[in-house]
């Protein structure tokens, strides 16, 4: 059980209530603050103190005055009018996270709402009711209003839910749950749908899969080394400690400890002509490196942010203050997931040059294209088509999102940040870039196996790997279900987690 503070979750937990159904609640000492919060809101909606969102109107409108008798009705036409959403649904995994991150975020106490609404979405994904969030709509000023707003809806038992895999009215699929719907009290629309938890739980989950993909790179780049007959003195420790960057030193160490005792390495160490390797191969602990140092940015700023309170306005009981400010703009969470894309397209650029260098055999000292009968056979040529055609599509997705402002709110709103639109460019780019290393790791197992000697044991580990899901390639065929295969492999941990059984150390 996961016990919500809104102080202390982890992107782990998010990824486990989010994709293995983990069960999540309210901590008993949460609710006394949540408590406070709201009877302080309700004093509030009582008196002639104009406070936004409780006794005024929204955005631009922050300047009407709404009677108390009204509070009710100003809360659920708010979350009814921002439900504009369009196109396809967001994947259940990412609207259970934003299930969590939103309670999460409530929890901390300084929103305004009751324990019921906190413990009315955690009811939701412990029993599996899943608001259909359409995709588009939000720009990320006032945090994700649009989606957040169709996520609101289902709670008041309205908009489209999905349970036990049928799609439904919301107020069905909670009384099919044995649940619910709320009337909504002062300020507890606009607690529900001002905030970051689109985007940050977009990527949240991108990122966990960004890491898996970086883990897996090291040892898919060891393979590729390994067919290349590479050297390993561009792994020295020495050499790396002249330029410590954390993400540099570990991926040297993982490569080390990959190739450790290859029979390859040490067949040609004493009489090779090549003085070093090129860059896609030499270069993999200062690439990979600094991908990993991004990644390690974006986790920190994302930590931080789930565990923040993005409403606005706040509610501070024990000061009997209401301080109206900017918490739900989403910049931080779009610029690292910009980030994240950008450090992700490096990981799948230098991987397709991997491939292209493995197909060539100036450099390979390979079969052309990695077949043995070249000519009455293509081999592997196109594969490497497919790369460079996901690469350049991961490459449009690394342009940054958080750059296009577009001014709201009859002006009010005239910064935003785009942080969905960044956060979904990064997921994309991860499932892409998946599928590129997925080529490489068909590649170089057919490199491995055509060079016909010993690797390390590790990167012999992950050959087996390939070769469970890929057969060796002796005549042409389709290769496009084992590429397939791969990604799937790769995603899951399968490959990574194969290896690590030898190299528990690697990271």
């Amino acid at each position: 059980m996961i016990r919500l503070t809104g102080h202390d979750l982890t992107i782990k937990d998010v990824v486990a209530v989010a994709r293995k159904n983990e069960p999540a609640g309210l901590e008993r000492g949460a609710a006394h603050a949540v408590d406070a919060a709201a009877k302080y809101v309700r004093q509030l909606a009582a008196s002639p103190e104009p406070v936004y969102g409780v006794t005024t109107g929204f955005g631009d409108l922050a300047t009407v005055r709404v009677s108390a008798d009204d509070a009710r009705q100003l809360q659920r036409n708010l979350v009814r009018s921002h439900a504009v959403g369009t196109g396809e649904p967001l994947p259940e995994e990412v609207v259970r996270a934003v299930l969590l991150l939103r309670a999460n975020t409530l929890a901390a106490g300084r929103s305004g709402v009751r324990t019921d609404t906190i413990e009315l979405l955690v009811d939701m994904l412990d029993r599996g009711v899943v608001p259909v969030v359409p995709e588009h709509g939000s720009v990320g000023a006032s945090g994700d209003l649009a989606p957040l707003a169709h996520l609101a809806l289902v709670l008041i038992g309205e908009g489209e839910a999905v349970y036990e895999g049928a799609r439904a009215g919301g107020g069905e699929a909670l009384r099919r749950a044995g649940l619910k719907p709320l009337v909504l009290e002062p300020k507890e629309g606009l607690s529900l749908i001002n905030g970051t938890q689109v985007m940050t739980a977009i990527a949240c989950l991108a990122l966990h899969d960004a890491e898996v993909l970086a883990a897996s790179a090291d040892i898919i780049g060891a393979m590729s080394a390994e067919a290349l007959r590479a050297t390993d003195v561009a792994w020295d420790t020495k050499l790396h400690q002249t330029r410590p960057y954390p993400g540099q030193l570990r991926v040297a160490a993982n490569l080390r400890a990959l190739m450790e005792g290859s029979p390859i390495v040490a067949s040609h160490r004493a009489n090779d002509p090549r003085v070093q390797d090129a860059y896609s191969i030499r270069c993999m602990p200062q690439v990979h490196g600094a991908v990993r140092d991004s990644l390690a940015h974006v986790r920190r700023v994302l930590e931080i942010e789930i565990n923040s309170v993005t409403d606005n306005p706040l509610v501070f009981p024990e000061i009997g203050r209401v301080i109206s400010g900017g918490n739900f703009h989403g910049e931080p969470v779009a610029i690292v997931s910009d980030l994240a894309t950008i450090a992700v397209t490096e990981l799948a650029d230098i991987s397709e040059a991997r491939i292209e260098r493995l197909m060539d055999p100036h450099f390979s000292d390979l079969p052309p294209f990695l077949t043995p009968k070249p000519g009455l056979n293509s081999g592997l040529m196109v594969a490497q088509y497919g790369a460079a055609a996901l690469l350049t599509e991961i490459r449009l997705l690394a342009t940054p999102a958080s750059i296009h402002s577009i001014p709201t709110s009859a002006g009010m709103e005239d910064h935003v940040s785009m942080g969905v639109h960044a956060a979904r460019k990064f997921r994309h780019a991860v499932r892409l870039a998946a599928d590129v290393l997925a080529t490489e790791a068909l590649v170089a197992a057919q490199g491995l196996d055509l060079l016909g000697q010993v690797p390390a044991a590790p990167v012999a580990s992950a050959r087996r790997v390939v070769r469970e899901v890929s057969p060796r390639l002796e005549d042409d065929r389709s290769l496009a279900r084992d590429i397939a295969r791969l990604g799937d492999l790769i995603r899951s941990e399968v490959l990574l987690t194969s290896v690590r059984q030898l190299v528990r150390e690697l990271a």
